[in-house]
């Protein structure tokens, strides 16, 4: 698959998939969007639905920080003492993996140090504010397998630096993801192996059960600082032995009961 033919399926991820989502979407809101006149139109990111023809409408991405003891540790963590931290990726940096396909992936500019982390993400359906953890997986409308995607060296300059470091983290294709398991297929995932590979060599592999906060806990938990609504979605930390790739490797993605993620990086 060429660049631009996966810059295609982007677009088409934001622009045209999920038709039937955004016309449901247009249908409930069609008196507010008549009275409202825009220069341009901005599309809306969808992932697809397993076994359905819906897609689910990505509001928010919100990521974990550092919720496996081992990685807190291999990023210059104290996991005993740190409370849990989030920051966000833009909608558009979703980059869909279709199960049995190997995706192209573009390498991104500003970074000589790309690393891969695999997660858990959870696809929120519920909205709510300072949601009690035993209600919590109440909101929870399914699960998917992601990657944050980080450019390690820009985080480490800007934190060195004491800045923000949003570059190293959220940009062009940095969160692709598998489709969206509802929970009435697959259930919840309190447990569960999750691995990451490249180039046929294990790098990742750990248990869903050895998160710091579980995905209950998270929702808990960002849930008193913003209020969560339909449509967000959570990537739920990595375990340890996150690692640079290069050009022409393939990384692949597993978690117990989804389908495998693949990319190339190109």
């Amino acid at each position: 698959m060429s660049i631009n033919k996966n810059m295609s399926r982007r677009s088409a991820l934001k622009m045209s998939l999920g038709a039937a989502a955004f016309t449901t979407a247009a249908v409930s809101g069609q008196t507010q969007a008549a009275s409202i006149k825009t220069p341009f139109i901005v599309g809306q990111t969808y992932i697809p639905i397993a076994g359905s023809a819906e897609e689910f409408p990505v509001r928010r991405i919100y990521c974990i920080g550092r919720n496996y003891a081992a990685h807190a540790r291999e990023m210059g963590s104290d996991p005993t003492r740190e409370p849990p931290f989030f920051f966000q990726k833009p909608t558009d940096a979703i980059q869909f993996v279709a199960p049995n396909k190997i995706v192209e992936h573009p390498y991104p500019s500003l970074t000589k140090n790309y690393h891969y982390e695999v997660e858990l993400v959870a696809a929120i359906s519920k909205g709510g504010k300072n949601i009690p953890v035993e209600k919590a997986l109440e909101h929870v409308y399914g699960y998917a397998l992601g990657l944050d995607m980080t450019r390690r060296d820009l985080q480490r300059f800007m934190g060195d630096q004491k800045k923000p470091w949003e570059i190293g983290k959220s940009f062009d294709y940095s969160a692709p993801i598998g489709p969206i398991f509802p929970v009435a297929q697959v259930g919840h995932f309190q447990s569960g192996k999750i691995t990451l590979s490249v180039n046929g060599v294990t790098k990742q592999s750990a248990d869903l059960n050895q998160m710091i906060w579980s995905v209950a806990e998270q929702i808990a938990k960002l849930s008193e600082a913003n209020e969560i609504f339909p449509g967000d979605i959570i990537y739920s930390g990595t375990p340890e032995n996150v690692g640079p790739v290069v050009k022409g490797d393939v990384i692949r993605c597993t978690i117990d009961r989804l389908p495998d993620l693949v990319i190339k990086v190109v």
